[in-house]
């Protein structure tokens, strides 16, 4: 494996029909990622992990489209906007995107 690593941030603001709970937006958003997070990894775990994520990359751009897919199959989520920033760890910029819909406009 011959890649490097990137932080991201994810941001998501949603105008609901009904309640959604925090969790379920959550959820969606770290489904999406290039594999699961965890606080804390025995060695043999951080490895698993670190391949996972070299085998499903994700650039900024990708993860936004993929989360707003997810908003636009759910009839509970009439607005959004997905925002997200990768902190390069090798280039001395981040890489930002951003995408929002209005269901009700359609």
């Amino acid at each position: 494996y011959g890649a490097h690593n990137q932080r991201s941030h994810v941001t998501v603001e949603a105008k609901t029909e009904t309640f959604v709970w925090v969790e379920e937006l959550i959820d969606i958003v770290e489904s999406e990622a290039s594999c699961e997070l965890y606080g804390l990894l025995k060695r043999p775990d951080e490895k698993y992990v670190t391949e996972r994520a070299y085998d499903n990359p994700k650039f900024v751009e990708d993860m936004v489209r993929d989360v707003a897919q997810r908003l636009n199959e759910d009839d509970r989520v009439l607005a959004y906007v997905v925002e997200s920033e990768n902190f390069e760890s090798i280039h001395n910029h981040s890489a930002y995107a951003r995408v929002e819909s209005d269901k009700t406009l359609d």
